[in-house]
């Protein structure tokens, strides 16, 4: 069973960050993430996706860490070491699974805060600076898990890790944002406004704390949530902003005069 990065449990509609730019960038990102889960992963039902492929394309920090070894399904489990394969190698899966999923439920939430944060984000810094921006951190996410589980063998796939670049840059840009939010409590469904630093400040700090607690259990209480991969992520927006970004657009007000 792969490790997702999974993106938060929450539901943004939109935020009151005006943009200038056409956010070609994101919408690019989102295409690519769904065409390749859609024709290339070709999930069955909500959960499924293709095992094989998610083993050769994910990320997985044993072989990251141990060059020239491999690890391949033997039974219900992965077996590393001195393996016959011919799948991709290890480097190629830093890049390939910052864009596989493992279902459509894991998509549709990164695919959302991506649309909301990231066009925000891609604005103050221009097209080729966020392609850079997104993939680095994605990256980066990627380091923080390896680098507290270097042994796992358990495949790292997910968007959320590179979307959590995008939310840490976008809580230093728009401390101020405030974010329609769709909240389900129980069986009562309301929509409020979140100021962005509380929403995506709780969020950080959640993933903080279950990511100390994989310290003691590598594998998540269970989960298979890749927690070091989105504080990772989160960690690097918040450093690197300042050398991607070149602006800053105020918040819209919320009572315009007419």
């Amino acid at each position: 069973m792969p490790r997702w990065e999974r993106g938060p449990a929450v539901f943004p509609i939109k935020d009151n960050i005006p943009t200038d730019r056409f956010p070609a960038v994101t919408l690019a990102l989102i295409v690519v993430n769904v065409v390749v889960f859609f024709f290339w992963q070709q999930p069955s039902g909500f959960s499924g996706v293709d095992e094989a492929k998610v083993v050769e394309y994910g990320a997985i920090p044993y072989e990251l860490t141990h060059p020239g070894e491999d690890c391949a399904i033997a039974g219900s489990a992965l077996a590393c070491g001195d393996v016959p394969t011919d799948d991709a190698p290890a480097w190629m899966t830093v890049l390939t699974s910052m864009f596989m999923h493992g279902g459509i439920l894991h998509l549709a939430g990164n695919m959302l805060f991506l649309w909301i944060f990231g066009n925000n984000v891609e604005d103050s810094m221009g097209h080729v600076k966020f392609v850079v921006f997104y993939l680095a951190g994605g990256v980066a996410a990627l380091a923080g898990q390896v680098a507290f589980d270097p042994d796992a063998a358990i495949p790292t796939i997910g968007a959320s890790g590179a979307v959590a670049a995008v939310l840490g840059g976008y809580i230093l840009l728009h401390p101020r944002a405030r974010v329609l939010t769709l909240i389900f409590i129980v069986f009562f469904v309301t929509v409020i406004e979140i100021p962005a630093v509380i929403m995506l400040g709780l969020w950080f700090l959640q993933q903080a704390f279950f990511a100390a607690r994989d310290l003691s259990d590598p594998l998540g209480g269970g989960t298979g949530v890749a927690y070091w991969a989105h504080v990772g992520g989160f960690v690097f927006g918040l450093v690197a902003i300042k050398l991607f970004a070149t602006r800053r657009r105020e918040p819209e007000p919320r009572h315009p005069a007419h």
